[in-house]
Protein backbone atom coordinates (compact mmCIF):
# COMPACT_ATOMS: atom_id res chain seq x y z
CA UNK A 1 0.00 0.00 0.00
CA UNK A 2 1.36 3.33 -0.96
CA UNK A 3 0.55 6.47 0.97
CA UNK A 4 0.12 9.61 -1.11
CA UNK A 5 2.90 12.13 -0.58
CA UNK A 6 0.38 14.82 0.46
CA UNK A 7 -0.75 12.72 3.47
CA UNK A 8 2.71 12.00 4.92
CA UNK A 9 3.25 15.49 6.43
CA UNK A 10 -0.18 15.31 8.07
CA UNK A 11 0.61 11.90 9.59
CA UNK A 12 3.96 13.11 10.93
CA UNK A 13 2.21 16.20 12.30
CA UNK A 14 -0.32 14.01 14.08
CA UNK A 15 2.45 11.86 15.57
CA UNK A 16 4.39 14.94 16.69
CA UNK A 17 1.24 16.51 18.12
CA UNK A 18 0.43 13.35 20.10
CA UNK A 19 3.93 13.26 21.55
CA UNK A 20 3.81 16.97 22.42
CA UNK A 21 0.37 16.53 24.01
CA UNK A 22 1.64 13.65 26.17
CA UNK A 23 4.69 15.63 27.29
CA UNK A 24 2.64 18.71 28.16
CA UNK A 25 -0.07 16.65 29.85
CA UNK A 26 2.26 14.67 32.10
CA UNK A 27 4.58 17.60 32.83
CA UNK A 28 2.21 20.52 33.39
CA UNK A 29 -1.29 19.15 32.89
CA UNK A 30 -1.49 17.10 36.08
CA UNK A 31 -1.78 13.74 34.37
CA UNK A 32 -0.43 10.81 36.38
CA UNK A 33 -0.04 7.11 35.81
CA UNK A 34 -2.25 4.62 37.58
CA UNK A 35 0.57 3.59 39.89
CA UNK A 36 1.29 7.18 40.92
CA UNK A 37 -2.40 7.79 41.57
CA UNK A 38 -2.62 4.66 43.72
CA UNK A 39 0.46 5.65 45.72
CA UNK A 40 -0.97 9.12 46.34
CA UNK A 41 -4.31 7.63 47.39
CA UNK A 42 -2.61 5.28 49.87
CA UNK A 43 -0.65 8.17 51.38
CA UNK A 44 -3.79 10.26 51.76
CA UNK A 45 -5.64 7.34 53.34
CA UNK A 46 -2.81 6.78 55.83
CA UNK A 47 -2.78 10.46 56.73
CA UNK A 48 -6.56 10.40 57.22
CA UNK A 49 -6.25 7.45 59.59
CA UNK A 50 -3.52 9.21 61.59
CA UNK A 51 -5.60 12.39 61.70
CA UNK A 52 -8.58 10.43 63.01
CA UNK A 53 -6.66 8.37 65.59
CA UNK A 54 -4.27 10.98 67.02
CA UNK A 55 -7.00 12.71 69.08
CA UNK A 56 -7.90 9.32 70.63
CA UNK A 57 -4.26 8.88 71.63
CA UNK A 58 -4.18 12.38 73.13
CA UNK A 59 -7.37 11.64 75.07
CA UNK A 60 -5.96 8.34 76.39
CA UNK A 61 -2.80 10.18 77.49
CA UNK A 62 -4.74 12.91 79.29
CA UNK A 63 -7.08 10.45 81.06
CA UNK A 64 -4.29 8.57 82.83
CA UNK A 65 -3.82 9.15 86.53
CA UNK A 66 -0.40 10.83 86.29
CA UNK A 67 -0.94 12.74 83.04
CA UNK A 68 0.79 15.93 84.18
CA UNK A 69 3.95 14.05 85.23
CA UNK A 70 3.97 12.13 81.96
CA UNK A 71 3.55 15.36 80.03
CA UNK A 72 6.59 16.82 81.77
CA UNK A 73 8.58 13.69 80.86
CA UNK A 74 7.35 13.86 77.28
CA UNK A 75 8.44 17.47 76.93
CA UNK A 76 11.86 16.62 78.40
CA UNK A 77 12.44 14.02 75.67
CA UNK A 78 13.90 15.15 72.38
CA UNK A 79 11.42 15.59 69.55
CA UNK A 80 12.55 12.43 67.76
CA UNK A 81 12.14 10.37 70.96
CA UNK A 82 8.70 11.67 71.88
CA UNK A 83 6.90 9.29 69.52
CA UNK A 84 8.72 6.35 71.08
CA UNK A 85 7.75 7.62 74.55
CA UNK A 86 4.08 7.64 73.53
CA UNK A 87 4.40 4.16 71.97
CA UNK A 88 5.99 2.74 75.14
CA UNK A 89 3.27 4.31 77.27
CA UNK A 90 0.68 2.39 75.27
CA UNK A 91 -1.37 5.44 74.34
CA UNK A 92 -0.89 4.88 70.59
CA UNK A 93 -2.21 1.33 70.78
CA UNK A 94 -5.75 1.59 69.51
CA UNK A 95 -8.62 -0.63 70.65
CA UNK A 96 -8.64 -3.87 68.70
CA UNK A 97 -4.91 -3.80 67.95
CA UNK A 98 -1.98 -5.39 69.72
CA UNK A 99 0.76 -2.93 68.81
CA UNK A 100 1.09 0.84 68.67
CA UNK A 101 0.99 2.75 65.41
CA UNK A 102 4.19 4.79 65.10
CA UNK A 103 2.61 7.47 62.89
CA UNK A 104 -0.23 7.95 65.38
CA UNK A 105 2.30 8.07 68.23
CA UNK A 106 4.31 10.74 66.47
CA UNK A 107 1.24 12.87 65.72
CA UNK A 108 0.01 12.37 69.29
CA UNK A 109 3.38 13.39 70.72
CA UNK A 110 3.49 16.52 68.54
CA UNK A 111 0.02 17.52 69.71
CA UNK A 112 0.85 16.91 73.35
CA UNK A 113 4.21 18.71 73.13
CA UNK A 114 2.46 21.83 71.81
CA UNK A 115 -0.09 21.77 74.64
CA UNK A 116 0.42 24.08 77.55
Amino acid sequence: MEIPSEVKPALWGAVGGAIALAIVGFTWGGWVTGGAAETAAKQRASMAVVTALAPICVDKFRRQADASASLVELKKASSWQQGTFVEKGGWATMPGTNSPDSAVAKACAETLAMAK
